[in-house]
């Protein structure tokens, strides 16, 4: 079996001896480039961007100024990069990104050259209403010439299941401050997954998605669910954020569209969200975003 360099078969095997491994990229998100990520992310209500270098970059959108640039011959079935190169290799086949948190400091601009040093904090392995699962928590250290992110990522590994078996469904909640839908289809998945060179294939194969991983339909990708939670957050609020965190507590499908729902917190700079499959009324993702006060 190849290890990465300095990793022996004892390391793959212990889990705990990935915390502390470190990588270091360069990335720029170009105007054309922001672009397509506003073309991916439109709808009848998003805002207008000025995608101009030197253009305040819209928050969250650094997620897509880092891809992996991974040959097709080290693509697992899945579509994911294979694992040992950064992420451990853990026994359950299934990952996603489940969560995170980020915390800005100034502003970061489109066209500059952005640095980010990522770390594995933990392995944490624990169980769930499907089983057992692991949790890998990866944090982000990004900077620009003006600004900088602290970013939590939170990614979890599950076994393939049988059938599909979803989460409690958690009602969205009653009397919100604003509920914006945006319609989800094939085109806008398909767009997503380009933007964040992102081959995983529960996003746009429907007979993998269903045969394979047994969802009932593609996946919409939590990454993008938070930036349109964000969006409607910054532009409903006037804000730009402080704090940001989220976490997926339902799959959300194509085959509904999605709403966009935030209420005020009474107590603090803060507005709390969360998408909703439209349809159904449950929630998909919990978020919040505060800002100085």
């Amino acid at each position: 079996m190849m290890h990465p360099e300095g990793y022996d078969d004892a390391t793959v095997a212990d889990p705990q001896a990935w915390v502390g491994r470190v990588e270091e990229h360069a990335g720029a998100l170009t105007p054309n480039l922001a672009g397509m990520m506003a073309a991916t992310l439109s709808h009848a209500a998003a805002p207008a961007h000025d995608l101009a270098v030197g253009a305040p970059l819209p928050p969250l959108w650094h997620w897509i100024a880092f891809p992996e640039f991974v040959p097709l011959s080290e693509l697992g079935a899945d579509g994911h990069p294979a694992l040992g190169r950064f992420l451990p290799p853990l026994p359950y086949p299934r990952r996603m990104w489940a969560g995170g948190k980020l915390e800005w400091t100034g502003m970061l601009d489109v066209g500059e050259v952005l640095h980010r040093r990522s770390e594995i904090l933990s392995v944490t392995e624990k169980q769930g209403s499907t089983g057992s699962m692991y949790f890998v928590r990866v944090g982000h250290d990004l900077h620009g010439k003006n600004g900088a992110i602290r970013e939590e990522q939170d990614i979890v590994y599950l076994d393939m299941p049988d059938s599909f078996r979803p989460p409690r469904a958690i009602p969205a909640p009653d009397a919100p401050d604003f509920r914006e839908v945006v319609p989800m289809n094939e085109a806008r998945l398909f767009r997503f997954s380009a933007v964040t060179f992102n081959a995983h294939r529960i996003h746009y194969d429907m007979p993998y998605a269903r045969e394979v991983e047994k969802y009932p339909a593609l996946i919409v990708h939590g990454p993008m669910q938070a930036c349109l939670l964000m969006e409607a957050a910054c532009r409903h609020t006037g804000q730009v954020p402080k704090r940001f965190r989220f976490k997926g507590v339902h799959p959300m499908f194509h085959t509904e569209d999605m709403a966009a729902v935030g209420r005020m917190d009474p107590d603090a700079p803060a507005v709390d969200l969360c998408s909703v499959a439209a349809i159904s009324n449950h929630q998909c993702m919990q978020a919040r975003m505060e800002w100085a006060a």
